[in-house]
């Protein structure tokens, strides 16, 4: 965000002074022509030396000079900002950087409880019930430290935020009754994850609201999948729309599907529970759950198979057809 935040600022400042790319490249002395396009559109790291180049050329004005410089030292310090986690994944280290500069999250979250909600137990079900579609790769690219464990710590490492002495942001989640189905997890993991949800919703900056499953969304709107959106501190910071894949994130900032996903949250936000009745649903479930036994999963219906034996040439041979 930093890096988009600077390429943006920079890109205006080159159109003020009424420069074309070329024309900056050259009175920069850069030997390659796409390092201005490069910065401009957040794909590489900006190097402190360049950016006061290019401020020079755009006569920029002191105030913009202090703001962009201390922007170029936020965007290039990657390292001291990964320190302050325990381990980050690649995975969820997606999720941290849009997090770490957070005003505001909303979340919804039709199947699963978002990250920064789970118990430990409930990640690590999450996470090993995925591993076999995350494995049907050819070309495996994780490394040593990308193991379930690591996974699970990371995702713990990013709820911190919540409840930070610093400006915490104000997160806000809904959450289909689906998550907390039984279908989710064991009893026991299950149990834990309500508790922990009734928790969380106590901080002054979390609203937690439960969505029934017979709730009617706007107009008879369907929510087809997650998504976050992110808003941040600094109000030139492009707001960010987060949609989670099974093995791929797509991250946009373009912002009419911004504000498109914006309505619908308000949409789903206002069929949900309000935060009073979703406390009072959170504790009823825990309660079910301790007074209901676990049931094994039935057996799938289907015929009874043949012993070999018993089995004509012309079964063999439809068999061995199909």
């Amino acid at each position: 965000m930093r890096r988009r935040n600077l390429g943006n600022q920079l890109r205006q400042l080159r159109e003020a002074a009424g420069l074309t790319g070329d024309q900056v490249i050259e009175r920069a002395g850069w030997a390659s022509a796409s390092k201005l396009s490069r910065l401009e559109n957040a794909r590489s790291r900006p190097e402190p030396r360049d950016i006061q180049t290019l401020l020079e050329i755009y006569n920029a004005s002191d105030e913009a000079r202090a703001y962009l410089t201390n922007i170029t030292r936020e965007a290039g310090d990657i390292r001291s900002w990964l320190r302050k986690f325990e381990v980050m994944t690649t995975n969820q280290r997606v999720y941290a950087e849009l997090e770490a500069g957070c005003a505001e999250i909303r979340e919804y979250s039709p199947v699963i409880v978002p990250g920064l909600l789970q118990t430990e137990k409930y990640a690590m079900t999450r996470i090993m019930s995925m591993l076999p579609l995350t494995t049907l790769s050819e070309n495996p690219e994780k490394g040593e430290t990308e193991t379930p464990e690591n996974e699970v710590r990371a995702r713990m490492s990013r709820q911190s935020i919540l409840d930070r002495e610093f400006e915490p942001p104000h997160y806000m989640a809904v959450l289909d009754e689906a998550a907390l189905s039984r279908r989710s997890g064991p009893p026991n993991v299950l149990r834990r994850q309500l508790t922990k949800l009734q928790e969380v919703a106590t901080l002054p900056n979390v609203t937690i609201q439960v969505l029934l499953r017979d709730a009617i969304i706007g107009e008879w709107y369907l929510a087809n999948t997650a998504f976050s959106l992110y808003r941040f501190a600094d109000p030139h910071d492009p707001e960010t729309l987060a949609i989670e894949g099974i093995s791929t994130n797509t991250v946009l900032t373009d912002r009419d599907e911004i504000r498109r996903y914006s309505v619908a949250f308000d949409w789903l936000r206002t069929a949900a529970l309000s935060p009073e009745e979703t406390a009072d649903w959170l504790a009823g479930m825990a309660k079910e759950i301790d007074a209901r036994p676990s049931r094994s999963a039935p057996t799938p219906p289907g015929p009874i198979p043949m012993p070999p034996a018993q089995r004509s040439r012309r079964t063999e041979q439809r068999l061995t057809e199909q």
